[in-house]
Order: C-alpha cells, then structure tokens, then sequence
C-alpha cells in the first residue's frame, strides 16, 4: 500500500518509530539495526514500507533501505519466520550478511537472533538459498559486514570474492565456495592465491 514514508522522525523505541507526514503520525515497526541507523529526532526520514493488513491489525514496518526491505519480504515466506522473525534476524545481521549466511549454509550466524532456533535458520537456509543470488552474495563482500559469524570488511572482502568467484569458476557450487572462503583466516599477508588453496582444504 505504501512504498515509502518521508516526513519528520518524532519518536524512536527499541522496535518502532513514529514518522510524521502531513500532520499524521505513522507508527512503524523497525529492525534494531534500522533504529540505530535513523538520524536524531526532529530530522527528516524516508522509511520504505511493508505493509501487513489482517482482519485485527494494520501494521506498517519500516527499512532504511530497498535492499533490506526486500531480504525482509523473502524472509517472511519461510514457514516459521513471521514479521517478528523477520525483524529479529535483521537486528543480528543485514541483508549482505544474511545472503552470505544463507549461501554459506551458516545457520548458526542466523539462529543467533532472538527466538530463531537453529531448526528455524535452517529452514531459512534452505527455503530461501535458491532465491540468493551468488552476485547479490558477492556484492556483499565489498562491505564491512555486521555479524559475528561473517567476513569482515576492505580488502579482506576483496581478496575473499575473487577467491569464491574463481572457486565457483572451477566448477564448485556457489554455497560450497562461499562456506570454504568463510572459514580462512586472512591477515595482512594474505593473497587471492593464498585464501584459494586455503580454501580448497575445505572442500573435501
């Protein structure tokens, strides 16, 4: 129903904001990382939406961004995993290390989200792999990543996607070669050549 919201932040909680757009106060439920990305109060805002409608119920939940609100639509489709569910797992990791776990078969990264076990992150892992690209995978390696169980960020990520990409060019799976460049430990001594044999310790 709504694409987005721009008006004036009013109020931030833990879980919500209020944004005011023509005199109208919008209660919209947000990520922990999302609340922590918004500007002070009185500033202004543009939220992008998804809107819940049910017969007891009209809810509105808001991202910061195209990216986040669309991992957030995937999320909800996996049995078990609801708005909340959705949310929780975006407070704990954003969509570029969401769709590194995912494509790393890393349950544990997700399942350290509130109220998601390791069977519901599993679940997450296999309903929504093939829905992951590897490019969106591998975008999200240029960027720090805010997860425990991801990759870090700068060069790091740099070396660590050529070395995936030229895993998946020698004809391993996207998930296999993703999962075995997570595992190598990269220093300031490290190469592409140096992760790619590391890696491939790890794929058998």
């Amino acid at each position: 129903m709504y694409a987005y919201l721009k008006g004036t932040l009013e109020e931030i909680a833990e879980d919500a904001v209020v944004v005011e757009v023509g005199n109208i106060g919008y209660n919209v439920r947000v990520s922990a990382t999302t609340a922590q990305g918004l500007p002070g109060i009185g500033s202004e805002v543009k939220i992008y939406t998804y809107t819940m409608v049910r017969e007891d119920a009209f809810t509105l939940y808001g991202f910061l961004t195209k990216d986040d609100l669309e991992i957030f639509k995937k999320l909800i489709t996996v049995n078990g995993i609801g708005p909340k569910g959705g949310l929780a797992i975006l407070s704990v990791m954003n969509a570029d290390a969401l769709r590194f776990a995912i494509m790393a078969g890393d349950a544990k990264s997700i399942a350290k989200a509130p109220g998601v076990g390791n069977k519901t992150a599993e679940r997450v892992i296999l309903d929504l792999r093939d829905k992951i690209s590897l490019e969106d995978t591998l975008r999200g390696l240029d960027e720090p990543v805010v997860t425990a169980g991801a990759v870090g960020g700068g060069a790091d990520n740099v070396m660590k996607r050529e070395a995936i990409e030229a895993l998946v060019a020698l004809g391993y799976s996207a998930s296999d070669a993703t999962n075995a460049v997570k595992r190598v430990e990269v220093d300031e001594n490290s190469t592409v050549e140096g992760i790619l044999k590391a890696a491939l310790k790890f794929m058998f």
